[in-house]
């Protein structure tokens, strides 16, 4: 189903798409590079308005929000393609889908049809996530109005490549984002993901002045941004803006074209944990080791547990009106 995008503008007969940072400008008949907008006769269109490749029931956690709504189920939505090319994207099937095969299959679900699915299976909150959902930026955007009018929370699971326009457009209906800073260096970003470095930084920075309730995810792949001046320069910046943003720092395992670094190894994660701690966040979680104590919360001040996790279970909560319930220190979040 297409639909006129937003924020573009005709540019000496191409059409300056502006919804990432990429700004593509697309010729006539012709498609940016998250090859789901497409330059129709001077007009641009989305070309995967209501075309739900997945909607599935999950835990927040899974996302990972720790410190958002926990313990909750969420709906999460999401529609093909993607304006990265991560060569190690765990989500390959449907986020390069088009861009290898040309096709855009999905099934027509409405915004009211999600809201009112999120309100019959008793979800807190709708997820955009699984491929980027800047690039199914309308229907995500009408589906988080329509929730925010029924008390849903709405949440993106996100690259951090949205445009400032398209990011404020939004913010309105946007309570939460996991934001994916994937290394600390441009080189990284370029070779690895089709992109830069700066515009991730910036929007990290951008979503939290608006006051986006902001957790960061970086996946620790072993040889490309497993140093100790990847691990500090990434916790740095993330203090740097607030050192109550949770860090969550997740293994790595072999997967689409990136298959020849190992699993990152457990002990890695702990040098990044313990690099996240002494540069002065508050909250650091090792993902993706089933079992470790690393993805438990303990209040910052006097060290209680507050959230016992399993995978993604919570198998405890103590955290009362917000605070510890040792010394009443204000956790951070949307709780």
């Amino acid at each position: 189903m297409q639909k006129e995008a937003m924020f573009y503008s005709a540019e000496g007969g191409k059409l300056r798409c502006r919804l990432c940072r990429h700004e593509c400008l697309i010729a006539p008949s012709k498609r940016g590079i998250c090859q789901v907008r497409e330059n129709v006769e001077g007009k641009l269109f989305t070309l995967n308005y209501r075309k739900a490749i997945s909607l599935a029931v999950d835990p927040i956690e899974k996302k990972p929000f720790f410190h958002f709504h926990p313990g909750s189920t969420s709906l999460s939505l999401a529609t093909v393609g993607c304006n990265f090319r991560c060569l190690h994207c765990q989500n390959y099937s449907i986020s390069q889908l088009v861009r290898e095969s040309g096709d855009i299959p999905g099934e027509d679900i409405s915004p009211e049809d999600v809201v009112a699915t999120a309100k019959r299976k008793r979800c807190d909150s709708i997820s955009y996530t699984y491929t980027e959902p800047t690039i199914f930026y309308e229907y995500a955007y009408d589906v988080a109005r329509l929730a925010r009018k029924e008390g849903i929370a709405n949440n993106f699971v996100t690259n951090g490549y949205i445009g400032e326009d398209a990011l404020r457009g939004i913010s309105p209906y946007l309570d939460a984002a996991n934001i994916d800073l994937k290394g600390f260096s441009d080189r990284f970003y370029r070779e690895v993901c089709g992109a830069r470095l700066q515009p991730v930084l910036d929007s990290i920075r951008l979503h939290h002045e608006l006051g986006t309730w902001v957790e960061v995810a970086t996946l620790v792949i072993p040889g490309y941004n497993d140093s100790k001046e990847d691990f500090e320069g990434i916790a740095k910046f993330i203090a740097s803006i607030d050192p109550e943003i949770p860090w969550h720092v997740t293994r790595f395992h072999p997967d689409y074209k990136l298959t020849g670094p190992p699993s990152t190894p457990a002990e890695t994660l702990r040098a990044a944990r313990e690099v996240g701690i002494k540069s002065g966040l508050k909250y650091v979680y090792e993902g993706n080791i089933p079992g470790e104590e690393k993805e438990d919360t303990f209040c910052p001040k006097c060290g209680k547990l507050l959230i016992k996790r399993f995978g993604f279970s919570v198998a405890k909560n103590l955290i009362r009106d917000g605070r510890c319930p040792e010394c009443e220190t204000k956790i951070a979040g949307r709780m």
